[in-house]
């Protein structure tokens, strides 16, 4: 149950900061594995609203077995329990699963100047996929972060982090980490 702001300062004693505010500050949370995305950036943050008197953020890992989760569950709650002196809660919801069309447009091409590259986010990624015989991304060759060249080609199926592909650009030689569609 979501309450109104007056009713919410009659329960707690404190009148709650604007919920944008709230947002704008999760906003500064950077991704623990992508320093220069925010978990905001990336659509983990899926909710923030207060309810009965405490503040609840309802996030999406990336994977559900995402290393970084416990460490995004702590920052946001450092972020929003800096800026609310009530109750925080953090939940972390895995259904409706995160999807790279979460991902925002800026934090794409911070993504890519970061060199990591991300899927082109032209075409929803379908949840019900035939993988007989196919490749599990599923995709064309991504273009290079660094040169742009579209000849690269996949060394493995696992980068730097399960949720990124490692490929190598053909034109300029760099390796490059691909976020991987889902």
């Amino acid at each position: 149950m979501v309450i109104r702001e007056e009713a919410l300062a009659a329960v707690t004693g404190v009148m709650p900061p604007d919920i944008r505010a709230l947002w704008a500050a999760l906003d500064h949370v950077p991704d623990p594995e992508i320093p220069v995305v925010s978990v905001v950036d990336l659509g983990i943050v899926r909710d923030l609203a207060f309810e009965g008197g405490v503040l609840v953020a309802r996030i999406t890992p990336t994977y559900s077995g995402c290393p970084a989760t416990e460490v995004i569950e702590q920052d946001i709650r450092t972020a929003l329990t800096a800026r609310w002196p009530g109750e925080v809660r953090v939940e972390v919801v895995l259904s409706p699963p995160w999807t790279t069309d979460w991902i925002s447009a800026p934090a794409r091409e911070k993504l890519a100047s970061y060199g990591i590259a991300p899927p082109d986010g032209s075409a929803p990624v379908s949840s019900r996929i035939d993988v007989a015989g196919i490749s599990p991304l599923r995709c064309a060759a991504p273009p290079c972060p660094r040169c742009g060249s579209r000849e690269t080609r996949l060394v493995a199926q696992f980068g730097s982090t399960a949720c990124k592909a490692l490929y190598r650009c053909v034109a300029c030689l760099e390796p490059f980490d691909y976020m991987k569609p889902i």
